[in-house]
């Protein structure tokens, strides 16, 4: 679905290139998780997947359509929408309804077809009650999942999601993170930027970056099987994850325990 070739990326500000020689694929249906450091050219690497920044070295392919070429930026966004960090900025409507409705009214669509897709987004992502309510009235979990739904509106087949929860308490992250099971459930093509390495156990594949380059990519299973990603990256090593380390050393539960609470208590109780 998305080919990245060679990409390269700088910012005029900087001393070294945002991304190097950055080369990976996309496949339809899957959950990528891309993760690295601050600085590592995480954010910078999710805009090129949309055509909000193009290659300065290299190409970028959405659906075989060049990032590059002017004449594809709203065919590539109709396929691909981002998802930001901060809910609050991609909110233009102070009702619910209309502002999942504002995407696909620009699309040009019949009356009758952007009724259908709101309300089939708003069921999605969980928000029928809230159809005709006040933006202002939502918590932040239900803001977030209300951007979702106005990406959903616009028939995307991808979401990019740049730090979706990061801006969340507990409650609304597990609201998100719950959603986008679903999505992936149906065939929606996810690629999340998190920093919250317990946000990427469902994911299908993991991407690491470390100064603009790729420089892993596997399973989250695999991810956590290196051991020093710390060290080596400057990613946190989930508290679940350690703790289950440590009761494989003891002996108390083999290493293909998931590791969460519930599969960690799951192999402890066998």
């Amino acid at each position: 679905m998305i080919s990245l070739r060679g990409v390269g990326y700088s910012y005029s500000d900087t001393g070294r290139p945002a991304l190097e020689d950055v080369s990976l694929e996309v496949r339809q249906g899957e959950w990528i998780a891309l993760v690295g450091s601050n600085g590592s050219g995480k954010s910078t690497l999710a805009k090129h997947l949309n055509a909000l920044l193009v290659p300065m070295q290299g190409a970028c392919f959405i659906s075989g359509l060049d990032s590059r070429d002017e004449n594809n930026l709203w065919k590539i966004r109709e396929t691909v929408s981002m998802v930001f960090q901060n809910p609050e900025n991609q909110i233009v409507s102070t009702v619910v309804e209309d502002d999942v409705a504002f995407g696909p009214e620009n699309l040009g669509l019949p009356a009758e077809e952007i009724r259908s897709r709101v309300d089939k987004a708003l069921r999605t992502c969980g928000l029928t009650e809230k159809t005709d309510k006040a933006v202002y009235t939502l918590s932040g979990g239900q803001k977030q999942r209300l951007a979702i739904a106005g990406a959903l509106a616009m028939g995307s087949r991808c979401l990019v999601l740049d730090e979706p929860t990061a801006m969340l308490d507990p409650a609304g992250r597990a609201e998100v993170i719950a959603l986008l099971r679903e999505l992936h459930g149906k065939g929606i093509t996810l690629v999340q930027v998190t920093h919250r390495l317990e946000e990427i156990l469902d994911a299908d594949r993991v991407l690491v970056l470390d100064q603009g380059h790729l420089v892993w990519e596997g399973t989250p299973a695999g991810l956590f099987r290196i051991g020093d990603i710390d060290k080596r990256w400057g990613l946190e090593v989930p508290a679940m994850v350690k703790l289950r380390e440590r009761l494989v050393t003891a002996g108390l539960v083999g290493r293909d325990t998931a590791p969460t609470a519930e599969g960690i208590g799951e192999a402890l109780c066998l």
